[in-house]
């Protein structure tokens, strides 16, 4: 065997520390995009409740032909960045809705929620003498958007609004606020309407990023506030995608400076297209109904939680992952959430319902939980 190069070697080693410390990562493929669906390795049916998917709208029959009918028009991609090539009037629809949906003047999509936030918090911490204050349990996402901010950034504890208002008044600058509304690995919600509140009194931008807030907190609107939006197409859309909402002036700015919108290659017409279908589902009576659902399906495994993210937690990496593997073995696909996505010591379940579940599919869950002695 010929000599490993000096960064074969590195990465070798890499891997071989990734292995030794029991977090080694591969992707499963599954056949289907819906809950029931089976593992491609071995057949076995399984249903899964690890998708962001929570209305179920990825498989909704006028979502996909909307996508077919912009794509068979269109084409599949965009061909470069908008700036470049310009949009499509796909692009500009759905952005007219989404403005709409949210009640700003204006709104902008980029390829991805991530980019989004790594294009906002770049943009608007541009100066160095603004602080970020950032939830502690904020998305990676919005670390990776402060860390390319030139701006000062300040960590403020999860969900601490009096922590908030201290950083607050302790800078004499300018200075934003940004946090989940709906945090990712836990499901609980931050306490926006108190943010709000702080913000305004104080002239500080409130951030948030709406991408798991399919059944709210809405975001608040007080006289005075200072107040974008960030989304994604890709969970309660069923689509791929983010944008940001808010004053048409700041959509401007993030139009001609946000460099994961200059630099990105247009979202295909197709997900576009797809993504503005299920926005109209979304604000119909239709969708009423898919939430209502939902929140029937939360209810039977923790009545009263605010998300369709049902956290199990189950300290260490052995008991998640042992956990899980039972589960799988009962033919339901939930996935052990370990270091580094969350704390050690902090591993977990993380249980995505959908409205695409049947109730049956949720009753047989809470029953092997309560068998595994793990229930929420």
């Amino acid at each position: 065997m010929p000599a490993r190069s000096a960064w074969d070697e590195w990465v070798h080693q890499r891997n071989q520390g990734v292995l030794a410390s029991g977090r080694r990562r591969e992707v499963r493929d599954l056949d289907g995009g819906r809950p029931e669906t089976t593992l491609s390795a071995d057949g076995r049916p399984v249903v899964s409740f690890a998708s962001n998917d929570y209305l179920g709208l990825s498989q909704h029959p006028a979502v996909i032909e909307a996508s077919r009918s912009a794509t068979a028009e269109l084409g599949t991609g965009s061909g470069s960045a908008r700036l470049i090539v310009g949009a499509r009037p796909v692009h500009r629809d759905l952005e007219a809705d989404l403005a709409a949906w949210k009640g700003t003047e204006a709104a902008l999509l980029f390829s991805t929620g991530f980019a989004a936030n790594l294009g906002v918090l770049a943009t608007l911490g541009a100066d160095p003498d603004t602080l970020i204050i950032s939830d502690e349990l904020n998305h990676a996402s919005i670390i990776d958007g402060t860390r390319l901010a030139r701006a000062q950034v300040a960590v403020s504890v999860h969900g601490d609004v009096d922590h908030v208002a201290a950083l607050l008044d302790a800078h004499p600058g300018r200075a934003m606020v940004v946090t989940d509304s709906v945090f990712s690995m836990d499901g609980d919600v931050a306490p926006v309407d108190d943010l709000a509140a702080v913000c305004a009194d104080r002239g500080a931008l409130l951030v948030i990023d709406e991408a798991h807030a399919v059944l709210g907190p809405a975001t608040p609107r007080l006289s005075g506030l200072d107040v974008v939006v960030v989304g994604t197409l890709s969970k309660a859309l069923g689509s791929l995608g983010g944008f940001l909402a808010a004053p048409r002036a700041y959509v401007e700015l993030l139009t001609s400076t946000a460099r994961s919108f200059i630099f990105t290659t247009a979202t295909p017409p197709g997900d576009a297209a797809a993504a503005a279908a299920a926005l109209a589902i979304v604000r119909s009576p239709e969708g009423d109904g898919l939430r209502t659902r939902l929140r029937r399906h939360i209810d039977r495994l923790l009545p009263g939680h605010p998300s369709p993210i049902i956290p199990v937690l189950l300290g260490d990496e052995e008991r998640a992952l042992a956990v899980a593997a039972a589960l799988l073995d009962r033919g339901l696909l939930v996935p052990a959430i370990r270091p580094p996505t969350v704390a050690p010591g902090t591993c977990r379940l993380r249980i995505a319902l959908s409205a695409a579940h049947t109730d049956e599919q949720v009753e047989t869950l809470a029953v092997a939980l309560d068998e595994l002695g793990c229930t929420p």
